[in-house]
């Protein structure tokens, strides 16, 4: 007997829905991206590191556990029951569970680790991370960079390659591993830190900090690396949460900011009522100091927006193939198969640029100029690959249509991340006006980006004549009001460049074709007839493995 009732129509209330795509409770994130694959191993990343995280942290129950971290967002705690400040913040078991598997993938200790191709790893592992629930990137992304201050310290960087993720509120030498914030802008300053006014001084036992900190990023961390005015000029510290003796130290949460996205991660405003603290680097040098913990921080927000991407471009597509409108699938279109090709290869060049990039850095601590190239590189890593993720996570939001727009799929989700990692570490002119900077002041990097573009040279002839017209159009120094174009065409010039030397053909060329040929609109879909090949690119996609 059917258990539809007569005259019910089929996919109705109680029936099987009609039309709908099933959707994987899970799937390997690292057999299932064919360019993650790619692009990681021709960076030097370790295949059986990316292998083994790939398949956890795809799976159903690491999937289901960003999902509740992000309904669950933190909560701040100022007193106990008693009255007693305690300035902590609750956070969802699901979100010390991707913390813990995240730090155990070595998210965070790659790169110190002393293995090749540590950045290259760790910039795949951000891009994996960001698929599952990008809200918990944060606080590993800090932790990884704070590496890079903490060097005179080596019993903290020692704690950050242990591997193990410790909630424990004790001091750095009882735990098990050790987690690492930052707390530089202030109200009336942002990216101008020279303008702060939290004020350091020394009272015989060491260092106290007093004044207030805007945004501090991953404020429950065991340190907080800092900025504060000393009688020398701008210093650099570190805040330890819990001081030697197991006393809280004088760091008092304010507030958590109420973001747009991110909110599986606190952000916190704070102040230092006298909070004891350890000098990095020279007084006065507090700039120079801390400037690499954000260099490494750059890295992660260039490779974060891809992995959005990704797990956008997956949802539209995995729709699309699976979805009929006038009696053919979505996919077998010919203008919903531009529109999805066009994206693959904004994806596709994010992801090989940013890879690219973490090469460099793997390269930096012996070379000089593969230092001086990832300065430059990074930044316009970031900045493009920023402002391409808002408008391509919105045109999936649109290939499923109404189905896009509510939260039982992560589209929402990422579509209020996406214009997280422009903001965070220099936004947009702050980047730009960095790359004119680092051109005009370090012939070194100039000279390795022209090392770099002219590698590709003769693998397509779309790409030599582009190249040719950029450097006749930007031979003279740069205005500043012009930074945003010059940064916006080499970084796309750089992207092809990568793409000619390791991508397929197909993929290159149609970059080439697309990005540099001129005659694209602002919207996809509407490059060139016969610029791209659609097969070949949306076979790039993979699907849910």
């Amino acid at each position: 007997m059917s258990d539809t009732a007569p005259g019910r129509p089929e996919g109705g209330a109680g029936g099987e829905p009609l039309n709908q795509p099933t959707w994987p409770d899970g799937g390997d994130l690292w057999a299932g991206d064919p360019v993650l694959r790619c692009h990681a191993l021709a960076a030097g990343a370790d295949a059986g590191i990316l292998e083994a995280s790939g398949a956890r942290l795809g799976s159903a129950p690491l999937r289901q556990a960003g999902r509740e971290a992000e309904a669950n967002p933190p909560k701040l705690e100022r007193f106990d029951r008693r009255g007693a400040r305690i300035d902590r913040i609750a956070f969802h078991p699901a979100y010390h569970l991707l913390m813990e598997e995240g730090i155990a993938a070595g998210y965070a200790a790659l790169p110190w680790e002393g293995g090749p191709g540590g950045y290259a790893a760790h910039a795949a592992l951000v891009y994996l991370m960001t698929q599952v629930e990008p809200g918990v990137c944060c606080p590993m992304t800090m932790t990884c960079a704070a590496g890079a201050v903490l060097g005179p310290r080596p019993e903290l960087v020692r704690g950050i390659t242990a591997r193990r993720y410790d909630g424990r509120e004790l001091p750095w030498g009882q735990k098990d591993g050790l987690t690492f914030g930052m707390a530089m802008t202030e109200k009336q300053g942002g990216s101008d830190v020279r303008a702060n006014l939290c004020r350091a001084e020394s009272d015989g036992e060491g260092v106290r900090l007093w004044g207030h900190k805007w945004f501090c990023s991953a404020p429950m961390s065991d340190g907080l690396v800092t900025l504060a005015q000393t009688d020398a000029g701008l210093g650099c510290f570190l805040v330890p949460r819990i001081l030697p003796d197991g006393g809280l130290n004088e760091v008092h949460l304010v507030r958590l900011k109420d973001k747009l996205g991110n909110r599986a991660n606190a952000s916190a405003e704070i102040e230092y009522h006298g909070a004891w603290a350890l000098p990095l680097g020279a007084p006065g040098d507090g700039v120079r100091t801390i400037i690499p913990m954000v260099h490494h921080t750059r890295l992660d927000t260039a490779m974060a927006p891809p992995g959005l991407m990704r797990a956008a471009l997956l949802q539209a597509v995995h729709w699309c193939r699976g979805r009929a409108v006038f009696g053919r699938n979505l996919v077998d279109q010919p203008l919903m198969r531009q529109v999805l090709a066009e994206m693959v290869l904004d994806w596709e060049g994010a992801t090989a640029l940013g890879l690219h990039v973490a090469a460099a850095y793997d390269k930096a601590g012996t070379d000089p100029e593969a230092a001086a190239y990832a300065r430059v590189a990074v930044a316009l890593a970031k900045f493009l690959s920023n402002k391409l993720a808002p408008q391509l996570v919105y045109e999936c939001m649109e290939c499923l249509g109404g189905m896009g727009y509510v939260g039982d799929t992560p589209l929402p989700m990422l579509y209020r991340e996406a214009p997280l990692n422009s903001i965070w570490e220099g936004s947009g002119n702050v980047i730009c006006l960095d790359i004119l900077r680092t051109l005009q002041k370090e012939p070194a990097a100039r000279e390795a980006l022209d090392r770099s573009l002219d590698a590709a040279r003769g693998g397509d002839r779309g790409y030599d004549r582009a190249l040719e017209a950029f450097r006749d159009r930007w031979d003279a120094a740069v205005e500043e009001g012009r930074a945003r174009a010059f940064a916006e065409e080499l970084a796309q010039l750089l992207t092809a460049s990568v793409l000619l030397r390791q991508a397929p053909m197909a993929v290159a060329e149609s970059y080439v074709a697309l990005r540099l040929g001129g005659g694209c609109g602002r919207a996809y879909g509407t490059g060139p007839a016969g610029a791209v090949a659609t097969d070949a690119l949306l076979e790039r996609v993979g699907g849910f493995s």
